[in-house]
């Protein structure tokens, strides 16, 4: 019987239990993921193999009694051993690569959406045209959301990722790769999703205090479902007149939020016509309640150190309570 010790199964079971969760790229949900993960598969395979043959060369050269073999045979051995083979397997693997690097580029045939990481949340627009290039600007206009990116199953869209501040990383693990977002640039990611469900993606780039809690959500739903969930989000808020818009006036929360269908046009902050539909706040952190709508209003910096949104905790409790209130019925 063959002894492992514990310390080498500790080592296994940690390193295994890392590879399946939510944001796993070992449990690909899109055709890049899952092309890139076969891609890495065969590529640990081989190095493997490479790796036996080495060590296993190694030791008979060390056990070998001197002048077994002629000189010939060791050349033929690092010729054939040390060129021809490891040629012909990366050339293999470049051509491998280089066909996998022009499809993954190939031009969406589905939607468009422009995505702007902003310290620290997402700003997503609906229903926009460009193209990637460099010192330019995401496009203007389309249907705002923030956070929340809803795309259609089995098409390839297109995310233009593009940042007013510093650089930020797009990734959504099982979907396909990490891309920059890059002020001055706008960069083109391709996401073709094979399943349904909801994909946790973060920033994958150091860009200030809250960088660990800037996440956002990547929605996969059938094509109808989301073209009603376009028009949904294109429509203004059903605004409910009472104390709770006028608090939101009055406080000066319109200078930087907007909610269609009311005097509020603000655009340094997320858009919040539809926020009662979005699962979560603050990208990510509390799930959309109106408790922790009134919390995040009262002490945004104390939820999320670094976020530019200034403290409301001078206000009332009740009045903070009337605003959460109000915000939680924007649907």
């Amino acid at each position: 019987m063959v002894r492992v010790p514990a310390s080498a199964l500790l080592l296994a079971a940690l390193a295994l239990a890392g590879c399946e969760n939510p944001q796993s790229a070992f449990d690909p949900a899109g055709d890049e993921a899952a092309r890139v993960l076969a891609l890495f598969w065969v590529m640990l395979a081989g190095g493997v193999v490479i790796w036996t043959i080495v060590i296993g060369v190694s030791f008979y050269a060390v056990k070998v009694r001197p002048g077994r073999h002629s000189e010939k045979a060791g050349l033929r051995l690092i010729i054939w051993g040390g060129c021809v083979f490891p040629t012909v397997v990366l050339a293999a693997l470049l051509v491998w690569g280089l066909g996998l690097l022009n499809d993954l580029r190939r031009p969406g045939d589905g939607p468009t959406i422009a995505v702007s990481g902003e310290r620290f949340w997402w700003r997503v627009s609906y229903g926009v045209t460009g193209a990637p290039g460099v010192v330019r600007s995401l496009p203007k206009g389309g249907i705002p959301g923030a956070n929340e990116i809803v795309i259609p199953l089995g098409q390839r869209t297109t995310i233009l990722l593009g940042s007013p501040d510093v650089i930020h990383s797009f990734w959504v693990p099982p979907l396909a790769g990490k891309m920059d977002a890059i002020p001055g640039r706008v960069n083109r990611l391709i996401l073709e999703p094979t399943e349904l469900g909801v994909f946790n993606g973060t920033c994958a780039e150091f860009c200030g205090l809250a960088h660990a809690q800037m996440g956002f959500r990547v929605i996969v739903v059938p094509p109808a479902e989301f073209e009603a969930y376009v028009r949904a989000q294109a429509r203004p808020a059903a605004v409910t007149e009472g104390p709770g818009l006028d608090l939101f006036m009055k406080n000066g929360c319109a200078a930087c939020h907007s909610v269609r269908g009311t005097p509020a046009d603000g655009t340094v902050g997320p858009d919040l016509t539809h926020l009662a539909s979005r699962r979560m706040i603050g990208a990510g952190i509390l799930p959309t309640t109106a408790e922790n709508i009134a919390d995040f209003i009262a002490s945004p910096d104390h939820l999320k150190p670094g976020v530019e949104m200034p403290a409301f905790g001078m206000l009332p409790e009740a009045e903070t309570a009337r605003i959460a209130d109000w915000l939680g019925s924007l649907e």
